[in-house]
């Protein structure tokens, strides 16, 4: 599993190289799994929990494929408990050591959504040549993907207000590069693309059943159930499956 910050940190140029591809999650459906041992059997009928649990991953890749716009994908599909997407930005955000009680929710959650924005718009340009990497990623980009929370609570407000300034600086440079380079536009047509043709379905040959370990504090309960699928995270909430977490796998050179 790899951090926010080194993903993000993987998405600048070290040692001559930077990412290769978009996201390749490990394809995981944890829990205990009750394969089939007769090859001749019909497919198992998975519960209409698990059902749901991947669909709604497959709509938050559909909903992003859109517009890269991670904050639509995230109302669509995470959830809706204030508390829990509170303890999500705090789990996921990478705020480092803040006195997160000082914080307030809207601006832990805002601040969170906004770094996954940052991360999601730069997908499309992972992987570039020698040629194209400066202009992919000109010194103030880089700064952007090299910018780490304060470390005090007096200056997070501001940090929010950077980040917004950041997302809509890096939205225009992506529209600028696509609009100049047919190469850049068919990038990011190939990322939605395939964002949008992926197919999230439960498996045929085996009953997926919850795992019942710990997440982090908050954002579910103790032995609450939940599953994996690819790398999402997924609870019950409210009676519906809904996103608690996003988990990247190997994503470095």
């Amino acid at each position: 599993m790899t951090p926010l910050s080194v993903v993000l940190s993987g998405l600048l140029l070290v040692c001559g190289s930077l990412l290769s591809s978009k996201p390749k999650p490990v394809a995981l459906a944890t829990g205990f799994d009750k394969r089939a041992p007769n090859p001749q059997q019909q497919p198992l009928k998975q519960s209409a929990d698990v059902v749901e649990a991947y669909r709604v991953c497959q709509k938050f890749e559909r909903v992003l494929a859109k517009h890269l716009d991670f904050a639509e994908a995230y109302e669509a599909t995470f959830v809706a408990s204030k508390a829990r997407r509170r303890a999500i930005a705090i789990a996921d955000g990478e705020f480092g050591d803040l006195e997160f009680a000082q914080l307030s929710d809207d601006e832990l959650i805002t601040a969170y959504k906004l770094r996954m924005q940052i991360f999601y718009l730069m997908l499309p340009l992972a992987g570039p040549g020698d040629n194209e990497e400066p202009v992919f990623f000109p010194p103030q980009i880089k700064a952007i993907l090299k910018r780490q929370a304060p470390t005090n609570t007096a200056e997070f407000a501001g940090y929010i207000s950077q980040l917004e300034h950041d997302v809509t600086r890096l939205r225009a440079h992506l529209d600028q590069l696509a609009a100049s380079d047919p190469k850049v536009a068919e990038r990011i047509r190939q990322y939605k693309s395939e964002t949008l043709a992926a197919k999230i379905e439960p498996p045929s040959d085996h009953r997926v059943e919850p795992s019942l370990g710990n997440i982090a504090a908050g954002v579910a309960a103790r032995n609450e159930s939940h599953y994996e699928i690819s790398s999402y995270l997924v609870v019950k909430e409210w009676g519906q499956m809904r996103i608690v977490g996003l988990r990247f796998f190997n994503r470095m050179f």
